[in-house]
């Protein structure tokens, strides 16, 4: 689009997660006038860390945010996947990280203080909290957004990056409902002086039981440890129950450091939710409204892609904007752009994590001798 219709663009973002406020930071930096429409009276992100890839990065690498997420992470080399005690399955290098004219790493990063980030470096004024989407109105050319506190909002451009529970999914693309994976996530952050030496460098791990995986993934910029427990579980509750016994069954059998460390948290500070994605979905636009981020593709967390590909989506949402002769034309550019890919990483997260399911899901990459020594 020509630069005089880029900034004639009125864009409604509806949400303030990793996804709405990317989208908002790139269009706006195409000249759009950007406003974001947040449910919550705060923005406040519970549970713990993730990595954010080279390709990620990047991204904020040409938005200008770079630093600003940066200097509130650790840059991270390799990961890594063991077995429930220790031994290795495989040992890679984050793909990715010579792709760009400078070597970018993966970021290991808090999620409070990601979205602190990225909120950060939008200009004041532009985000609105308290605005809970009730009801959205496609007119073909334009949206008109209506929330629970009665004000209303008109835009050319609507973006729904309202996560899984998409009002903007369910209202005008798909009425399906998010499904249960059959698996619990607790998570927490405890500090490396309590992770019983388990904290060495910046680097990602994860154990494998047999129906249980722990991710470990260190924040050692915050002198911290993100600790992620995903098991096996027919409780389908969005906010199950749970005690110190439950935890501890959990992780019998695992390395006893790990077991230590989980004896060890404050159950106030687990955070523990069932763990859902959603179908694919077919048509993710129309001529004015636009899928992003868990509304469009939400997946399950095994492979860390559901943050890293919101921000992809934002990305790509704003070079179709630019390219494109139309708001639609772009819309669909943007949808056969990023649809494919996430489709695949919902597929591929969508399968199992036992360990001689591995090879499946990293083809070719277990552990060899070679990569042992990277």
């Amino acid at each position: 689009m020509k630069t005089s219709e880029l900034t004639d663009l009125n864009i409604a973002v509806v949400g303030a997660g990793y996804g709405g406020a990317a989208a908002a930071k790139a269009l706006s930096l195409l000249g759009a006038t950007v406003n974001v429409y947040e449910q919550a009276s705060q923005v406040r992100e519970v549970g713990a860390g993730i990595g954010l890839r080279p390709s990620t990065m990047d991204r904020f690498r040409q938005w200008g945010s770079f630093n600003a997420v940066a200097k509130v992470s650790s840059p991270s080399d390799y990961f890594e996947i063991l077995t429930a005690t220790g031994e290795p399955i495989m040992k890679e290098a984050w793909p990715g990280i010579n792709d760009f004219a400078e070597e970018t790493k993966t970021h290991l990063i808090h999620r409070g203080d990601f979205i602190e980030a990225l909120l950060g470096v939008l200009p004041e004024g532009m985000v609105h909290l308290g605005h809970k989407l009730e009801a959205i109105e496609d007119k073909g050319g334009r949206a008109v957004l209506t929330f629970a506190n009665g004000n209303t909002a008109e835009a050319d451009l609507v973006i729904g990056a309202d996560g899984i529970k998409s009002v903007v999914r369910k209202q005008l693309f798909s009425d399906k409902e998010p499904v249960f994976s059959g698996e619990h996530a607790y998570r927490a952050v405890a500090s490396t002086d309590h992770a019983y030496g388990m904290v060495v460098d910046d680097n990602f791990r994860m154990y494998i039981g047999s129906r249980t995986k722990i991710y470990l993934l260190p924040l050692r910029h915050r002198n911290q440890m993100s600790f992620d427990i995903t098991t096996l579980s027919g409780d389908s509750s969005w906010n199950p129950a749970m005690t110190k016994d439950d935890l501890l069954e959990v992780v019998e059998g695992f390395d006893e450091r790990i077991v230590n460390i989980v004896r060890d948290l404050d159950l106030d500070t687990v955070n523990c939710r069932a763990v859902y994605d959603i179908d694919p979905i077919d048509v993710w636009h129309s001529d004015s409204v636009v899928l992003l981020g868990d509304a469009a593709h939400s997946m399950l967390h095994h492979q860390g892609q559901g943050a890293n590909s919101a921000i992809m989506d934002a990305g790509a949402l704003a070079d179709a904007l630019q390219d494109a002769e139309s708001v639609a034309v772009a819309l669909a550019k943007y949808q056969s752009t990023r649809k494919p890919e996430t489709d695949e990483l919902q597929r591929i997260s969508r399968q199992g994590w036992a360990e001689d399911e591995v090879d499946d899901v990293f083809p070719g990459q277990k552990t060899s001798t070679n990569n042992q020594e990277k």
